[in-house]
């Protein structure tokens, strides 16, 4: 049976001036889009069980800062160890290649033309103010970026970047994450 890779991204209730370990900060919501029904879907907090065996049945999850920060936020609500799962972070990749950290926005604007609606303060704002759907909406488009980031790098090779000298190419090799299917020998950490 062919694994397909998720993607997902995932909104918290705190920030780190108000806790300093990612388990703390507690999950809003999380969005995912899965490559093998091709739908995305967003899930409340009490929802979070839902994701755990489309999560553990992925090729890989894809995110972009998710191995430092939707991972380790995840694992607080996740029954096994979560970073066992096979992953892939589009920002740990370019950073690799190019020696720097960059926002998704920046990324998202040089190489698609698109900026993403927000940021994950407001998104704790929204939490706050109880504005879940529009808190839902932010999250699912932050998917949908990286989706489409994701998306530009397999078919074309590359991505891009602007600085103080311009438009930059980064190099990208992503089709494996897209065609292949993880680590085969992950155990499943869920009872069935």
């Amino acid at each position: 049976m062919k694994k397909h890779p998720i993607i997902i991204d995932l909104e918290t209730k705190h920030t780190f001036r108000e806790f300093s370990e990612p388990e703390q900060l507690g999950i809003s919501v999380m969005a995912m889009y899965d490559y093998g029904s091709g739908q995305g879907m967003v899930l409340e907090e009490k929802e979070l069980s839902k994701s755990f065996p489309l999560l553990e049945k992925a090729s890989y999850i894809i995110g972009y800062n998710s191995n430092s920060f939707d991972l380790p936020v995840l694992q607080a609500y996740y029954p096994g160890d979560i970073l066992k799962l096979s992953k892939f972070d589009i920002l740990e990749d370019v950073r690799s290649l190019i020696g720097r950290r960059l926002a998704l926005n920046d990324l998202a604007s040089a190489t698609l033309g698109k900026k993403k609606t927000g940021h994950g303060l407001m998104a704790i704002d929204y939490y706050k103010e109880g504005k879940i759907e529009e808190l839902k909406k932010y999250c699912l488009g932050d998917v949908m970026i990286t989706k489409e980031l994701f998306d530009f790098g397999i078919k074309y090779g590359e991505i891009y970047y602007v600085n103080e000298f311009g438009r930059n190419i980064v190099k990208v090799n992503w089709k494996k994450y897209l065609e292949g299917n993880g680590n085969t020998e992950t155990e499943l950490t869920l009872p069935f």
